[in-house]
């Protein structure tokens, strides 16, 4: 038996933080049907908290949450429980942050849209399997729109600043942004 089985079989508390409600709701709901005993927290404080109380087996933390960097609570939780499996979710992923949250004691590192399979594919898998490739990835198109949000939202909505940053041309950059998402 791996010793994630062996967590499974012995503990299946789960914590999960973000702050988009909606999508933590479903994803709650989702875990508790595959079995987890699910707390949920909305920012870095009641996280740090509910880690603090009671350090679970299994943590789905969102990076960038209202009040901080969830990459706090990963620390914590691995610093409080080393044997505890954490997935990082976010919208802004990039390389730098990945190894960060690695570095601090995650298992994995998912982009957002990630379904409660891609969830728990990540959390249980073991250092020699790799997870299944998500089904619906994000296109090409759609990781580069969001770069570009994040981006602008880091230059405070300056469509100048961020078409600077960005290296490209400001008219290009609005009409960029005038657009709906891509799937």
């Amino acid at each position: 038996m791996s010793t994630i089985d062996e967590l499974l079989a012995t503990d299946r508390t789960l914590l999960l933080v973000d702050d988009d409600k909606a999508f933590l709701t479903r994803l709650e709901r989702a875990m508790v049907k595959r079995g987890f005993d699910v707390r949920i927290a909305d920012n870095v404080a009641d996280g740090l908290a509910a880690v603090l109380e009671t350090a679970p087996a299994f943590a789905v933390v969102d990076l960038r949450l209202e009040d901080g960097n969830g990459l706090e609570i990963v620390s914590a939780l691995h610093q409080k429980r080393p044997d505890a499996r954490a997935v990082v979710l976010t919208g802004y992923g990039n390389i730098a942050t990945a190894v960060t949250a690695v570095k601090l004691g995650a298992v994995d590192y998912l982009s957002k849209p990630a379904d409660a399979d891609d969830v728990i594919n990540a959390l249980l898998a073991s250092g020699e399997q790799k997870p299944e490739p998500p089904e619906n990835p994000m296109s090409a198109d759609r990781v580069r729109w969001e770069h570009i949000q994040r981006i602008y939202e880091l230059c405070e909505r300056n469509v100048s600043e961020t078409a600077r940053r960005l290296n490209m041309h400001r008219r290009t950059l609005q009409r960029i942004l005038a657009k709906r998402a891509p799937k």
